[in-house]
């Protein structure tokens, strides 16, 4: 071998340098590779043997670590509200006829009845236009009583014709019989027959113009009863001329003075009725949820210091301004002897307290999508939360998928993951308010460093409650 190559060689049994000593470090040299192509072999034939190696499943591995914090229930918020109060029923009471306004018998802050009258305006020329109205109306009248005695007369006529026609009738007969007989002249025999001729024709021509007369008759009639109509519409306006109120209220304002010319359409008063007040409040579309038709709230009023009224939401407008999300809601609240006022600042609160919800943190709605926001519970920053997909998601009656968190139910000695569908309220801060789908008490899953499956074996983390 090399080895013995440095060795003392023995020749005739003594033994013996090596003869040239200048050869030594060629035997160092050698041995450093020998050595080193030895390590390499050795190693060679180990790495096979290593990638041969099964590696551990995700099930050997052991469960989940995650953080998990018990729901605690969320505190009650009492949101305040503010707005203005308004009469349950507001209208203006606007003229119907055009005249100048002779008086106006209220001012503001007065209480009038409906039906009342409250004002006047000028009524010359609305009574001049009921006399035209109602003398036309007396010529439409004297026309039918015309066109009806003419027809009376044509018909006595008709009947006189009648008489006439069979006297002629019968004259013509007997004078024929005669002179058949030779006891007249032929010619009084025509001149009978003539006669008849002319009886027929003047019946037939009264007749006649008893049907035109029937129809003079009937277009006078339509005649009177147009201009009947005409004399209504006249007195109805000169009625116009008082101003009546058409609700009992108060008298909110004054929108003209005696003097003005009114014009038909235009304002004279606005009258509300203050037996109930109304507030109007804006709430953002994200509180919405918490406030509901016929729920009660709390009203108190700067003007009226030390009072708490009681109302209801009686309407939820079904439009939100696009630009602030603001929803109007309308409370209603009794206002026995009209005490409050309209236009006063109102504070409204019992909206929005929320019962049985529990606060959480948003990362709690992700931990069945990517494993959660931080990171592998308690691990370090090297720490990352692996890729999941959809893993996990499930979509639960009244949620939108996502909108679930998992919650820690034992089996046995060990905790599985099951979800639970949730109804989620107001986000704030990182932090979300369940509504419905988990209670005070219930231990849910925070953060998990990979994507949590339902019936995922987990344990809890030093990190949790």
């Amino acid at each position: 071998m090399i080895v013995g190559m440095a060795t003392d060689i023995k020749d005739n049994g003594h033994p013996r340098r090596w003869r040239n000593e200048s050869h030594r470090p060629w035997l160092g040299s050698i041995l450093l590779v020998a050595l080193a192509l030895l390590g390499s072999g050795c190693r060679g034939w180990q790495e096979p043997t290593a990638l041969a190696q099964p590696q551990p499943s995700t099930e050997e591995a052991g469960p989940i670590v995650v953080d998990v914090a018990t729901a605690q229930a969320a505190a009650a918020e009492a949101r305040s509200y503010t707005g203005s109060t308004q009469p349950v029923r507001q209208v203006s009471l606007r003229s119907q006829a055009e005249g100048s306004l002779l008086n106006l018998s209220y001012n503001v802050g007065d209480t009038v009845a409906q039906g009342q009258v409250v004002g006047t305006l000028e009524q010359t020329l609305l009574q001049t236009a009921v006399g035209e109205a109602e003398a036309e109306l007396a010529a439409r009248q004297f026309e039918v009583t015309r066109a009806e005695a003419e027809l009376a007369d044509i018909r006595t006529r008709i009947n006189q014709a009648n008489l006439d026609l069979q006297q002629a009738r019968n004259d013509a007969q007997r004078l024929r019989t005669l002179a058949n007989e030779g006891a007249i002249a032929e010619q009084t025999a025509e001149q009978a027959e003539t006669t008849l001729g002319g009886a027929q024709q003047a019946l037939t021509s009264a007749q006649e113009q008893v049907r035109t007369r029937e129809q003079s008759v009937a277009a006078a009639r339509q005649r009177v009863v147009a201009q009947q109509a005409i004399v209504q519409e006249t007195r109805q306006r000169l009625s116009f001329a008082n101003l009546t109120a058409p609700l009992s209220g108060v008298v909110l304002e004054r929108v003209v003075e005696p003097g003005d010319l009114v014009r038909p359409g235009e304002a004279v008063l606005t009258l509300g009725d203050l037996s109930e007040v109304v507030v109007v409040i804006e709430v953002a579309d994200r509180n919405l949820s918490d406030v509901r038709l016929g729920q009660s709230a709390t009203v108190t009023i700067d003007a009226l210091p030390g009072e708490t009224f009681r109302g209801q939401v009686t309407r939820i407008s079904p439009l939100a301004d696009r630009t602030s999300r603001l929803v109007p809601v309308e409370i209603t609240l009794p206002n026995p002897g009209s005490r409050i006022g309209s236009g006063l600042l109102a504070r409204v609160t019992g909206l929005g307290t929320t019962t049985n919800a529990v606060l959480v943190p948003e990362s709690a709605l992700s931990v069945g999508e990517g494993g959660g926001q931080g990171g592998r519970p308690g691990g370090g920053p090297g720490s990352a939360p692996s890729g999941g997909g959809n893993n996990g998601q499930a979509t639960g009656q009244g949620g939108a998928p996502g909108n679930q968190i998992f919650v820690l139910q034992p089996q046995g000695d060990v905790f599985v993951a099951a979800p639970r569908s949730v109804q989620i309220g107001e986000r704030s801060d990182g932090q979300v308010t369940v509504l419905a789908g988990l209670s005070p008490g219930d231990r849910y899953i925070v953060r998990s460093g990979q994507p949590i499956t339902p019936g995922a074996t987990v344990q809890p983390s030093l990190l949790s409650d």
